[in-house]
């Protein structure tokens, strides 16, 4: 089977010929893998057989408008494309939002949103684009309604307005969602990604649960939710998948009822356990992820890895899952990663042998 096939067939809570996986890498732990193996020439998402790549264009409403506004003590003032004016150091991961695109009174400041349709969104990926499809399973992706108008209206702005004003939130959200879904149309077209499908990225909780509660999400998200979900399925998209970190689960029914196929990362540490969400939703809804990438594998012992990786495997008995984690970090050692890898690569084949207990 192709990686495509093997996915697929997952997510149709069918049995592909092996568990297939998702992973990503942290820059660092590359560079430790890489020392490790100076002969290899694959990359190491090949050489950790990683069926899956996630691909978005330029989302951005106002790209055009990008522009460096000056510098300060060693930093750079800048307008991103989202219309935020932010403070970032060269030599910085994160940056400090100081200036938004919506202003007090809930109106834009910088006008219409670019259109989607422009060139310069997806050139990035589109001489590799049939490669990518021949070796992984592509999934177009945008961002989501939450966290997207967050970059606009600032996320203490907007959970404020969800709060006191959510008739303006619930515009904001969703004039957001229709600019996304119009990115994530174009993607499917251009790419050609229809048979795989849409992956919608909403961090929307922490580890201690939702910034938000269910109401809510059910009052003001859901409308944009299920409109972006609704818009892809009609235009062809196989499955739609929502990525968010933390606890989601008090969310979980919601996206079952508006229609999304699955949920990535299931964060372990976050009190997600695939197997406990299986026997809740199985057929329902499918999983990406389910490893502990921030307990057990950073400080688990041999034993614990091998346990962890076996139960986590054993979500996907029926299909329904594709194994792995969100990402492989620098506090993460590659002894215990190859540990937990060669562990699932062992036991891969359906259908799955584990041990007696799993």
């Amino acid at each position: 089977m192709t990686n495509q096939e093997r996915v697929m067939a997952a997510l149709r809570f069918e049995r592909p010929d092996y568990l297939p996986m998702i992973a990503s890498f942290w820059p660092e732990f590359t560079e430790r893998w890489r020392r490790a193996h100076p002969g290899v020439n694959a990359s190491i998402a090949d050489f950790y057989d990683v069926a899956v790549k996630v691909i978005v264009g330029d989302e951005t409403p106002y790209g055009s408008q990008a522009a460096t506004l000056g510098y300060e003590n060693g930093y750079e003032i800048r307008r991103d494309g989202w219309g935020r004016t932010i403070r970032v150091r060269p030599d910085a991961y994160f940056m400090q939002q100081i200036d938004n695109a919506y202003a007090a009174d809930g109106t834009l400041k910088y006008g219409d949103f670019d259109p989607p349709d422009l060139p310069r969104r997806y050139g990035a990926y589109d001489a590799v684009m049939d490669q990518l499809r021949r070796d992984y399973c592509v999934f177009a992706k945008t961002g989501g309604p939450f966290i997207r108008t967050c970059f606009m209206a600032g996320e203490i702005e907007l959970l404020r307005n969800m709060a006191g004003d959510p008739l303006l939130a619930a515009e904001q959200v969703m004039r957001t969602a229709h600019h996304l879904t119009a990115i994530g149309l174009v993607e499917l077209q251009r790419w050609k990604l229809h048979n795989t499908g849409m992956w919608i990225s909403d961090d929307m909780a922490g580890t201690a649960g939702p910034l938000f509660s269910p109401r809510t999400a059910e009052r003001i998200l859901a409308p944009a939710w299920a409109y972006m979900v609704d818009q892809f399925r009609a235009a062809g998209a196989g499955k739609v998948i929502l990525d968010s970190d933390g606890d989601v689960g008090p969310f979980l029914d919601l996206f079952v009822d508006i229609g999304f196929d699955a949920i990535y990362p299931v964060e372990h540490r976050a009190g997600l356990d695939c197997v406990r969400l299986r026997d809740r939703y199985g057929g329902r809804l499918a999983f990406f992820g389910g490893l502990s990438n921030g307990q057990i594998l950073p400080r688990g012992t041999p034993a614990e890895i091998v346990d962890h990786t076996l139960r986590v495997m054993s979500a996907g008995r029926d299909g329904g899952l594709v194994f792995g984690t969100h990402s492989v970090g620098p506090d993460i050692s590659l002894a215990a990663w190859d540990l937990c890898f060669d562990t699932y690569r062992r036991h891969r084949a359906y259908p799955l042998r584990l041990a007696k207990g799993y």
